[in-house]
């Protein structure tokens, strides 16, 4: 007997690629008794863990001053999508430290995009 047979698991094809440092805006469904409703939770990707059915991706904010740390599996059904709204320009897999800084020492740099060639005429 094989887990893949026990576990539903829903295609991620959804889900642009993230990587630490990133901006992200995740809306996951939220059950509420017997009403279901979408939550919105934006905030920088500080840890991603890969390994198949049981990948997920920490996000952290600051709201009011107070610290939220949320992880999704991606391969949930409640994780409705993911936007990236930044890059960041990061040296680290995972960003641990960013839990001991705060205010502007916190600030992560956002990543150039690459040129495009353009093919001489």
């Amino acid at each position: 007997m094989d887990i893949k047979t026990l576990v539903e698991t829903k295609s991620i094809a959804h889900i642009p690629q993230i990587s630490p440092g990133d901006t992200v805006r995740v809306s996951a469904k939220v059950i509420e008794g017997d009403r279901e409703r979408s939550q919105v939770f934006e905030g920088v990707a500080i840890l991603l863990r890969r390994g198949g059915i049981s990948a997920n991706f920490t996000v952290r904010r600051v709201a009011y001053g107070v610290v939220v740390e949320r992880t999704f599996f991606l391969h949930s059904p409640r994780l409705e999508k993911v936007e990236v709204l930044r890059h960041g320009k990061v040296r680290r897999a995972k960003l641990r430290y960013l839990r001991q800084l705060s205010g502007k020492a916190a600030r992560i740099k956002e990543r150039r995009k690459a040129r495009e060639i353009k093919p001489r005429e």
